[in-house]
């Protein structure tokens, strides 16, 4: 039996402890389980992570803790109070920031404020100074007039987390705020947030983005609802140390490299990494013969070369082990056969195309000066570039900056104001609809319907496509299992899991066999597996051919592109491939800069260059 000292001690130390907490959503066969036995505590004064994919069940645990939503069993407390018996007495004492920010777009920043303030009770004579603190916290004083709605990504974040700040709570959850949003703005919150919590402030962040958990204090783990593991970032990491190693390949051979080390037994993960493929081994195993990833090729090294490891090397390892114990089964899958991948010399040549590092380049994207206006602001300015066949093109920028305008008007969504834009040798300005008859486009939340099921999706898009009868049943059939969905063809898509609405919305984008694909963040908030699976498919469709330009967040990810772009205040501000950019950054301070970094450095460096 505890102590009455214990307690006490307890309830000081600990902003939160949960034991069996379940939640369920939804009705009969829909019904979900969000949280299925989940314990957990959360300590006062720290920055704790709540780290998992979309659906892990870190928002619904947010939610009962800000005592919006109450358990179906367990026990919750709150800030020493019973939150399931008596969530009345959190209010005022916990700030929630939810995902979309909580503001109101048609109202300026100071009447968003004003709302809140509002809604807290905060006196009127209290009000200026505090907003003015908030204002200079969160650099928005020059914004105050300016609608909610007409700020940039990064901007809204600060804004939602001034509002959630405007009556200081002891206990302050951020629901997935950098989830969109650009790196900058993401270190400019993660350091306002720091300062919270260095004024005694307990936070508790929810995140998908692996980098941002090793940040926190502490780190607990969600998957499916459950939990994975808890603790701090490096002790989490301990086990993983040791079993990360890289190989430099050569550009062209780097993509087809990780995949082919996916198939080796006792290699959990393989991703490209700069100049090198880094792999994840399992416990015990030692790293295989390099000749085993590229068989044949003359200039590979020896050997392996220890890599630090990461914490997205532990959610994986994690996974895997959960992927073990549950029986499934992993392989490569090619796009075109729902078979294992050919190698990208054969897909290629079955294309018709050089092999991967020849000579021949054909430009299937091509824009000269692009340029659009809205009013007088110029949104994309003098922007020029171009795309070869079968190359993977990442567009990066902050929000706000005009990639996504740049992206519209190459999908012939948009029209330019001036420039030229030639998609496959069609003039955009003039046959935009000849051009989107030969493009996939996979936007960022899908576009799937709802209330279709998986092959009304797929029967919708193939006719949108000019697909009909026995053509567009036949490309249905390859879809449903080239992407493993035949079991849930008569599921709902707003009933699938994450996944497989990424599952099916690639599959929809592919069925009339498009020669460029669009994809417009396409792997916002779902697991590192079904990162990796996705990433498999698109290395493996530029292989045979098809040209991939693809915005991302997820730097990391950038990694996979041949060559990227960076948009910063409508202008194209850096273009090269992941390598030339690190080297512009590459320092003997600085010697191996992740393209994270390197982002950041090239936009600031661009401010000091260019200031407003």
């Amino acid at each position: 039996m505890s102590s009455a000292a214990e307690v006490v001690s307890a309830s000081e130390t600990l902003a939160v402890e949960a034991t069996g907490i379940r939640k369920s959503f939804g009705a009969g066969e829909t019904r979900v389980l969000a949280l299925h036995e989940f314990d957990t505590t959360i300590r006062r004064g720290r920055i704790t992570g709540l780290v998992g994919p979309d659906g892990a069940g870190k928002t619904t645990f947010l939610r009962m803790i800000a005592g919006l939503l109450l358990p179906e069993a367990g026990e919750l407390s709150v800030l020493g109070v019973d939150a399931t018996r008596d969530p009345e007495r959190l209010r005022g004492r916990v700030g929630y920031m939810p995902q979309r920010f909580g503001l109101y777009e048609d109202l300026t920043v100071a009447e968003n404020l004003d709302l809140y303030a509002d809604l807290h009770g905060l006196p009127i004579d209290e009000r200026e100074a505090r907003y003015a603190e908030l204002m200079e916290f969160t650099g928005l004083d020059a914004f105050r007039s300016r609608l909610a709605g007409r700020l940039s990504g990064g901007m809204k974040q600060k804004l939602g987390l001034a509002c959630t700040l405007v009556h200081p709570p002891e206990l302050l959850l951020l629901d997935e705020p950098s989830v969109g949003v650009d790196p900058v703005s993401r270190r400019e919150l993660w350091q306002i947030v720091v300062r919270l919590s260095g004024g005694g402030m307990t936070v508790v962040w929810s995140t998908a983005y692996q980098d941002e958990a090793e940040r926190c204090s502490e780190v607990i783990v969600l998957y499916e609802g459950q939990r994975l593991a808890e603790g701090r970032p490096a002790d989490l990491i301990d086990p993983v140390r040791g079993r990360a190693f890289g190989l430099p390949v050569s550009p062209a051979d780097r993509r087809r490299a990780a995949r082919r080390a996916k198939s080796i037994p006792g290699i959990l993960d393989a991703v490209v990494q700069g100049r090198t493929v880094r792999i994840l081994l399992a416990e015990g195993v030692s790293p295989p013969d390099p000749s085993e990833l590229l068989p044949g090729a003359d200039d590979l090294p020896e050997h392996f070369t220890p890599a630090l490891p990461r914490f997205e090397d532990a959610f994986v390892a994690l996974l895997r082990e959960r992927e073990e114990s549950d029986g499934s089964a992993r392989e490569s899958i090619d796009p075109e056969h729902g078979e294992p991948s050919k190698e990208g010399d054969e897909a290629r040549a079955e294309a018709g195309m050089a092999p991967a590092g020849g000579t021949t380049r054909s430009d299937v994207i091509e824009i000269r000066h692009l340029t659009r206006v809205f009013g007088d602001f110029r949104a994309v300015d003098d922007v020029t570039f171009s795309v070869a066949r079968g190359e993977i093109f990442g567009l990066l920028g902050p929000n706000g900056a005009g990639k996504s305008t740049t992206f519209r008007m190459l999908c012939g969504l948009l029209p330019p104001t001036s420039g030229e834009a030639r998609v496959l040798g069609i003039d955009l300005r003039r046959s935009a609809p000849r051009a989107r008859a030969r493009i996939g486009y996979m936007s960022q939340k899908f576009s799937l319907y709802g209330v279709l099921n998986v092959r009304q999706n797929l029967r919708f898009f193939g006719g949108a496509y000019g697909l009909m009868g026995a053509h567009r049943e036949a490309r249905i059939d390859w879809a449903l299992d080239a992407f493993e969905l035949r079991e849930l063809a008569g599921r709902t898509s707003e009933d699938l899991p994450l996944g497989y609405k990424q599952r099916l919305a690639l599959a929809a984008a592919l069925l009339h066999e498009p020669e460029i694909l669009f994809l417009d963040e396409p792997t916002s908030g779902v697991a590192p597996l079904t990162r990796r699976e996705f990433w498999d498919r698109i290395n493996a469709l530029a292989e045979s051919g098809v040209t991939v330009l693809v915005t991302t967040h997820f730097l990391d990810e950038a990694e996979y592109c041949d060559r990227v772009g960076i948009i910063y205040r409508g202008h194209l501000i850096a273009l090269g491939s992941p390598d030339e950019l690190k080297d512009r950054y590459r320092r003997p301070g600085e010697p191996d800069p992740t393209l994270d970094d390197t982002f950041v450095a090239l936009i600031e460096a661009h401010q000091r260059e260019h200031p407003e």
